[in-house]
């Protein structure tokens, strides 16, 4: 992204988005601007399944409830990252992109996240991995 594209929004809305570099478009479009982000797994920061770490301006609209997502490690994908895989499009699509990211999306993600905390197994989180480089890979 340009530098300081956080000024002008949060959320990425559409795939052309004005604050996506041209080089960020073609690792977006093929899911490997996440990779650096193995780093963090590798030094123990994040797992590979787990809640997406999302900006302070949204956790702060959390629900008591819903803080339960930061007390597990965040990770690179889960069942909100595959649900809402083209999220960007989506938002693109939407007459206000925000209120539909924290009206529609968030909530979700986050129901979609205490559930995976409350049924969190070896087994899930191996059906999410192959769910996703499936999704990755359009198979």
């Amino acid at each position: 992204m340009v530098l300081d594209s956080e000024k002008s929004g949060q959320i990425t809305v559409g795939a052309r988005d004005s604050r996506i570099t041209k080089v960020g478009y073609y690792l977006r479009k093929l899911k490997v601007d996440e990779v650096p982000q193995l780093i963090n797994v590798l030094i123990g920061e994040m797992s590979v399944v787990g809640p997406r770490p999302e900006v302070r301006k949204y956790v702060n609209m959390y629900t008591p409830e819903q803080l339960r997502v930061l007390e597990v490690k965040p990770g690179i994908t889960d069942w909100a990252s595959l649900k809402y895989f083209s999220e960007n499009e989506l938002l693109g699509k939407s007459s206000d992109p925000e209120k539909t990211y924290t009206e529609v999306i968030l909530p979700e993600k986050l129901r979609l996240n205490l559930e995976y905390i409350n049924q969190q197994s070896f087994a899930t989180d191996l059906k999410i991995i192959v769910k996703t480089i499936a999704k990755v890979f359009g198979i």
